[in-house]
């Protein structure tokens, strides 16, 4: 039985008495913490020596988080709690506790490459992100992205001139290792070789690249002639991408839900941005909901209010976790 939902330093849950937290950005006392994926925002460090509390998450995450720094603690099974694919990186899931409370973590239903979509069921309470909550995100097909992609790439190849696909590091930088494997020479950044190989350990088929230091070391890196290179998505006015585009003069292309607005690239200073994603649309969010088809709704993250109030004007009884009242 859910008695409480409450948001403090990530969202805590009360079931039969004992206090659930749900992704925790810092310590706090809980009786079980669920880690729904290894991105950063969704762990925490522990800063006590005390005994490691009881950790609900997968197998995987706790392997790719252990190998980000982060020590999760003890993995615990409760027969009651089912984790189900939320499709957002490898590893991640969500969390259904009875039928009574589904919570989606960050979420995708997209098929995009070897991730597959998340599986939605039925509860009374929906705890549901909503990065992209409002209508101005809705993303095209993938299968357009990579049709566009590919023909820049190809251009670039026909004149000589080196590509650079940005991603998040962990995550959308697998995705295009994978979708983009068919083009030689690919090379990738270093840390992200350390995420492909860890992919690639838990059965996903990304080729074996060089890293860009590799690459540059032996010299086979030039402005010249063309090679594709997969980096983290950061501004090219500074940093790693500010270096290879001041030595290589590559085109650079952005990947990132974010670019579905036309600035997006001129912030980053990229020559091109798509909008794709690990995450859900504002339409896709709908579709989750009424799959789920719950009695109350929390929406968290992102656009979280605006999301509520779409939802409330619906029909459907909606509130960002973290107010109890919304005006819409």
């Amino acid at each position: 039985m859910i008695s409480e939902v409450s948001y403090k330093s990530g969202i805590n849950v009360i079931h039969n008495n004992k206090r659930i937290c749900l992704d925790p950005t810092k310590q706090i006392h809980c009786d079980l913490i669920f880690v729904s994926h290894a991105h950063t925002d969704h762990l925490h460090q522990r800063r006590t020596s005390k005994a490691a509390p009881k950790i609900i998450t997968s197998n995987v995450t706790s392997r790719i988080a252990k190998h980000r720094g982060y020590i999760l603690g003890t993995e615990f099974k409760e027969h009651n709690f089912h984790l189900l694919d939320s499709g957002h990186i490898l590893g991640s899931k969500a969390l259904l506790i009875d039928d009574e409370l589904y919570y989606t973590g960050d979420i995708s239903i997209r098929q995009r490459a070897f991730m597959k979509p998340a599986f939605i069921p039925k509860a009374k309470m929906l705890l549901i992100e909503s990065t992209f909550g409002i209508p101005d995100y809705v993303f095209p097909k993938i299968e357009e992205i990579i049709h566009e992609t590919n023909y820049i790439i190809s251009k670039m190849y026909s004149n000589g001139i080196p590509v650079v696909l940005t991603g998040y590091p962990l995550g959308k930088a697998q995705i295009l290792s994978y979708i983009f494997k068919h083009w030689e020479p690919i090379y990738v950044h270093d840390s992200i070789l350390e995420y492909n190989n860890i992919y690639s350990k838990f059965g996903v088929n990304i080729n074996s690249y060089k890293s860009f230091s590799q690459a540059e070391t032996e010299g086979l890196l030039s402005p010249n002639r063309p090679w594709l290179l997969i980096a983290p998505l950061s501004s090219s006015r500074k940093g790693f991408l500010h270096y290879v585009k001041e030595k290589y003069n590559p085109i650079m292309i952005g990947f990132s839900g974010w670019a579905i607005k036309s600035n997006y690239k001129y912030i980053l200073g990229l020559d091109y941005c798509f909008p794709l994603s690990d995450h859900c649309d504002y339409n896709e969010l709908l579709a989750v909901v009424k799959k789920c088809d719950p009695d109350m709704i929390y929406t968290f993250h992102g656009f979280a209010a605006q999301f509520a109030c779409s939802l409330t004007k619906m029909g459907y009884n909606a509130s960002p976790i973290n107010k109890k009242r919304i005006t819409c």
